[in-house]
């Protein structure tokens, strides 16, 4: 019996995960946050998940700009070397999973066999994950876009359904007859009554196959994309799609494609499965006392049942709570009833409207040489500690309203002010005069930290003239 064909998977990895605000922001979101019970993102669960290997090529991640170094080096630290596509702008699934598969087709043939997964899903027993795996890709070698369908535990309204129709590929797999919207709780229990699966937005399908009918659908999806892949460029080994992208229409995969076409098929997934969406869903998966309470961080509780506790540096305390979830950040608490964790999207938008910075910026700033977090902020000064990666280096830069002062707290720092380079050890300072040009570089092998204070009329993070820098940003 011939060896089946290697499977391209395909990470989409650009979203914003608004939903789990504080702790997941446009800056820094859920899938790239150690959620899981493993110690790894939930990025780095799905990259091992799909490992290059018999059944899996290496990956191709699509992501943006602002989260381009943490897809390479998060794959990195678990050795993968994935090819990290960037969007130019976000245009929903559909222009990215078919700028995906083209690629694919440049990469691994016309016919290659793509699996695609969201980069921020939980899922348990991989056996059984790699065994419904096989049976999609059977169906899919028949022509079938095969999405994987969940079995549901509960009537849940956040959760699409999929209705099965007659078998496919002796069985193991079925025709889709039905894609329902997210429901009411009592429909839902009416969809699991009459064997409905929950959508789990993670698809098989053979490249061809997918274009084909995408070109029937969304013509003009596809030609932006094929333009934007034709005119992609490598850049510090990314491959940037063209400028073309952006006129493509911001369309998810399932109304594109999925729900119009006759080719859909469904493969059951018996294995544990969560989109991790909200606070009350990680509370589920997450390990729970006696009291049904899950306490992650500096957190101390007393007569607490059925609650969620996550504290990333304050401690939090409570007392004779009962069905609620607080979340603490640096600079951000939320505090609601668990059952109101999907209306926090909400709470994110109206926080956007009235501009607060702490509904978009995590207040850990990650760059690609490290991370800086401020401290104290004043009227005319700021406080930030800064750590640099093990070889990297800030941009050759200056400002124009403000001086800085760094103080080495651990390692040792290559600084350049003007046209001297010199070196500054723990314990030490030094001072970059307004206006002066200077860059900052850790020239060893463990993390430089620092603490910067600056002094000035304007402290914003745009007073910044790049004059060079090695990660393309000047």
């Amino acid at each position: 019996m011939a060896a089946q064909p290697s499977i391209v998977p395909v990470i989409l990895a650009g979203g914003s995960g608004t939903r789990l605000w504080p702790i997941s922001r446009d800056s820094l979101p859920k899938q790239f946050l150690p959620l899981s019970t493993s110690g790894n993102t939930l990025y780095q669960d799905t990259l091992k998940r799909v490992a290059p290997g018999e059944t899996f090529t290496a990956p191709l991640i699509v992501t943006n700009e602002e989260f381009r170094f943490f897809a390479q080096r998060q794959a990195r630290e678990i050795g993968i070397e994935p090819t990290v596509v960037l969007e130019p702008v976000r245009r929903d699934s559909a222009p990215a999973l078919l700028a995906a598969t083209l690629l694919a087709q440049q990469l691994h043939g016309e016919e290659a066999f793509i699996l695609v997964l969201a980069a921020d899903h939980v899922i348990g027993d991989e056996a059984s994950f790699r065994k419904a795996c096989r049976k999609a890709m059977n169906a899919a070698e028949l022509g079938h876009i095969v999405t994987f369908g969940i079995t549901p535990t509960e009537a849940r309204s956040s959760y699409g359904y999929i209705r099965r129709g007659s078998a496919v590929n002796g069985g193991s797999a079925a025709r889709v007859e039905t894609f329902a919207e997210k429901p009411s709780v009592d429909v839902a229990r009416t969809y699991i009554d009459e064997g409905y699966l929950w959508n789990s937005g993670n698809f098989l399908f053979r490249a061809d196959v997918m274009m084909a009918e995408a070109e029937q659908f969304e013509p003009a999806i596809c030609g932006a994309v094929r333009h934007a892949v034709a005119h992609s460029t490598g850049d510090l080994g990314f491959c940037r799609l063209g400028p073309q992208f952006a006129s493509a229409p911001a369309v998810s995969i399932d109304y594109a494609v999925m729900e119009r076409t006759s080719r859909a098929a469904v493969v059951e997934g018996a294995f544990p499965w969560s989109d991790v969406g909200s606070w009350k869903a990680l509370h589920e998966i997450s390990e729970a006392d006696e009291d049904g309470n899950v306490l992650r961080g500096p957190v101390t509780v007393m007569d607490a049942k059925s609650s969620y506790f996550h504290s990333e540096g304050p401690l939090v305390a409570a007392i004779g709570v009962e069905g609620v979830s607080v979340i603490a950040t640096g600079d951000a608490v939320l505090v609601m009833p668990s059952e109101r964790s999907e209306d926090v999207k909400k709470l994110v938008a109206s926080m956007k409207s009235q501009q607060h910075n702490e509904a978009n910026e995590h207040p850990r700033c990650y760059r690609p040489w490290g991370s800086y977090e401020t401290i104290n902020l004043g009227s005319r000064f700021r406080v930030k500690k800064i750590v640099v990666d093990p070889g990297e280096q800030l941009s050759l830069q200056k400002h124009h309203h403000r001086a800085e002062h760094w103080i080495v707290v651990h390692g040792t720092a290559e600084v350049t002010v003007g046209q001297k380079v010199f070196t500054v050890h723990e314990n030490e300072s030094t001072y970059i005069p307004l206006g002066e040009v200077h860059r900052l570089a850790n020239p060893g092998r463990i993390p430089l930290e620092l603490i910067e204070v600056q002094v000035g009329s304007y402290l914003g993070e745009d007073d910044i003239q790049r004059l060079e820098d090695i990660y393309h940003r000047a």
